[in-house]
């Protein structure tokens, strides 16, 4: 089918965010558990993510800093990606550009999730963006010329 090669980076993506979900919840449960019990009843009840900074070691949180920022600049590329499928547009070089998207956003997840360095990560991060922008033009592109 013609325009749809961008289909399997989006695909590797999901299943990359799901892999990162795992890994999450592998690290932050343990560490939860290790928590001292609240004594109040109800004490532990309607906690968010947010709450746990300041209790789970910061190596722990990377984890689900990175989940959640899978949830955000790649929903982008989700639509542009399925966009591109749509109008025939998601082989060829736009595939090429979506794959180096993908890669970039794995290699930022391991960074965060293990190292952490700010300006490494934000090369990363600026990078995948440029792959983002790339592709949001090629598709308003395709959209208003034809």
């Amino acid at each position: 089918m013609i325009g749809m090669e961008i289909l399997k980076p989006l695909a590797v993506l999901a299943g990359w965010t799901m892999i990162m979900w795992i890994w999450m919840y592998a690290t932050r449960i343990p560490a939860i558990n290790k928590l001292p019990k609240p004594t109040e009843p109800g004490a532990d009840q309607g906690w968010t993510g947010s709450m746990l900074e300041g209790l789970l070691p910061r190596e722990v949180q990377w984890k689900a800093h990175n989940y959640n920022h899978l949830h955000e600049a790649p929903t982008v590329f989700y639509a542009v990606a399925l966009a591109l499928a749509m109008i025939g547009g998601g082989d060829g070089l736009n595939a090429k550009i979506a794959w180096a998207y993908v890669a970039l956003r794995i290699a930022h997840s391991i960074f965060q999730a293990t190292v952490n360095k700010v300006a490494p990560r934000f090369i990363l991060f600026a990078l995948s963006s440029l792959c983002l922008m790339a592709l949001t033009l090629h598709l308003i592109i395709a959209l208003f010329h034809a």
